[in-house]
């Protein structure tokens, strides 16, 4: 079984599912039961500032990442949140997915996450994407979506809204040359 972990997933043209078109989703986990993911480029309308304001209304965030911008992570389970970090230990619930790369499900990270003690670079999203097993294996071989490796940079650096071309350009494509159909040779 090839894993998928640690790579994003570029949703192909064709892709006609709402709430997938034009997602990037980043593979937290992949094994034989199935997989898990969070789409990183899909705002929900929320700012990290109104985020943290129902969760710690007395926590600091500071005046450059007030406006940072809260996603949907997918479409199973909206009302918890995941938050996608540089590495950074102590909190409740965290899990590391690469050396530099760490996944907190817990609140106690968000009293500190729009200061200077929260992680370096951080995403935000509410809920997740999940696949049964061999789901996601067969909509890959389905040509719904593209692989590419993840990287720090296209994770946290790149705004949201260019993620799924820089995605596409990482892998020597340009944009144009994406069609709605694609095949196998």
């Amino acid at each position: 079984m090839q894993n998928f972990e640690h790579h994003l997933l570029v949703a192909m043209p064709s892709l006609d599912d709402p709430f997938f078109a034009r997602s990037l989703t980043y593979i937290c986990e992949h094994n034989e039961q199935g997989a898990m993911g969070l789409v990183i480029n899909q705002p929900v309308g929320m700012t990290l500032k109104e985020l943290i304001a129902q969760a710690d209304k007395d926590a600091i965030v500071l005046k450059e990442k007030e406006q940072n911008i809260v996603l949907a992570g997918g479409p199973v389970g909206q009302d918890r949140g995941f938050i996608l970090h540089t590495t950074q230990q102590g909190w409740s619930s965290s899990l590391a997915l690469t050396s530099d790369i760490m996944i907190t499900t817990s609140k106690d990270i968000l009293s500190v996450l729009g200061n200077e003690n929260g992680p370096e670079k951080s995403l935000v999203t509410l809920g997740y994407a999940g696949w049964t097993a061999g789901q996601l294996e067969q909509e890959v071989q389905d040509n719904s979506w593209l692989l590419v490796e993840a990287d720090d940079a296209l994770l946290f650096d790149v705004p949201i809204h260019k993620k799924w071309e820089a995605a596409v350009q990482k892998l020597g494509i340009d944009v144009w040359q994406l069609g709605p159909d694609a095949g196998h040779a």
